[in-house]
């Protein structure tokens, strides 16, 4: 069932150099970005994580395109002694295709929401709602991942509670912005979140038995 609940896929260019992450149990997984441009014209820049395993005989190079089927996860780690959530695509199938292979970023979740929805307009009165959605994962797991609704989707997640269960079909983006760290320094960070363009109410049960709307 945990399966289903996050399911990612990703197709685009390789950016960077894959890095080894960690080791587990004589299993490699190794980390690195694609880019997926967007049709307005802007790129994101998606962090994968992927098992040596699943690449085969030789490491992805610069300027190759690869999909990615998998899950979209959090974690915790520590950074300049500062615990930080850190989003990335764990891949589950991996590919190489050829150069002029269609761009592809979807995903589909199912999760509850853990923290308060903020809902809010811009000073163009758009209305934007940020969705922190917990999504159940095996061996009682979870990850939050935080997720942007836009328009009617942000009016209609503004009305739900924490432990409304919801289903979202959308894109993985990444947001540049600046963070002040201190009065004379602000550094420049890169944030990954959920664009929604589809929200469904599952349950507004927190024991998420309802049945689904």
């Amino acid at each position: 069932m945990s399966e289903d609940n996050n399911r990612v896929i990703v197709s685009g260019k390789v950016v960077n150099l894959p890095i080894l992450d960690h080791t587990l149990y004589g299993e490699e997984f190794y980390t690195f970005d694609i880019s997926i441009p967007r049709l307005s014209g802007a790129v994101d820049i998606l962090p994968l994580t992927v098992s040596n395993r699943l690449m085969g005989n030789r490491m992805p190079q610069v300027g190759d395109h690869v999909t990615v089927r998998g899950q979209l996860r959090s974690y915790n780690k520590q950074i300049d002694g500062i615990n930080r959530l850190i989003i990335t695509i764990f891949g589950k199938q991996f590919r190489y295709e050829a150069a002029d292979y269609d761009y592809i970023n979807d995903i589909e979740l199912v999760g509850y929401i853990c923290k308060p929805v903020i809902y809010r307009t811009t000073p163009f009165m758009r209305e934007i709602a940020d969705i922190l959605v917990a999504v159940n994962r095996s061996y009682g797991k979870s990850d939050y991942l935080p997720c942007i609704a836009w328009g009617r989707n942000a009016h209609f997640a503004g009305t739900m509670d924490v432990g409304t269960v919801i289903k979202i079909e959308g894109r993985v983006q990444s947001r540049v912005y600046q963070k002040q760290i201190t009065e004379d320094e602000v550094v420049e960070r890169t944030a990954f979140e959920v664009s929604c363009s589809v929200i469904e109410l599952v349950s507004d049960n927190p024991a998420g038995n309802a049945e689904k709307e």
